[in-house]
């Protein structure tokens, strides 16, 4: 069998793992893929989940990996390791959304959420380390500074 079978096979069951099952963890992950033969590192599962496009979401209070097609309206890959790498905090205050970085980030973010073309967002406001996001409502926000929260914690 050549190599990429086995990845892909090993990421099929991933994927499968993911949607049949609320795992939070990596450790979890690998020890459900040991008990199907798949002997792996926790390298080999973190970039698995970065191939598949796996996302860590907050569901009934906890937090589990979900699939792209799992999520509507899912931050994408690179607004969701842009917020990782560089937002400190995200919070609602009326319909705007308040997002927090190091000194002299917020404009890198502004500029990832506005090509991001996410429907909640008017327009946004960056400063030194700190960016506005204007929301047509304040549920619009809420369900932003969820979607944003989640993201940081990938």
């Amino acid at each position: 069998m050549r190599m990429t079978d086995l990845k892909e096979r090993r990421q099929r069951a991933i994927a499968d793992l993911i949607r049949s099952n609320a795992l939070s963890s990596q450790e979890e992950l690998a020890d459900r893929l040991g008990s199907l033969g798949y002997a792996v590192t926790q390298a080999t599962i973190s970039r698995d989940l970065e191939q598949i496009g796996a996302l860590k979401v907050r569901r009934d209070g906890q937090l589990s990996y979900a699939l792209p097609d799992q999520v509507r309206d899912a931050p994408s890959p690179r607004l969701a390791a842009v917020f990782r790498d560089w937002v400190r905090s995200v919070e609602t205050a009326g319909n705007l959304v308040v997002i927090r970085t190091p000194p002299g980030s917020a404009h890198l973010v502004g500029v990832v959420l506005d090509q991001s073309e996410l429907p909640e967002i008017v327009g946004t406001i960056c400063g030194d380390d700190t960016i506005f996001v204007a929301c047509r409502t304040a549920k619009d926000a809420n369900s932003l500074s969820s979607k944003l929260g989640a993201a940081t914690l990938q």
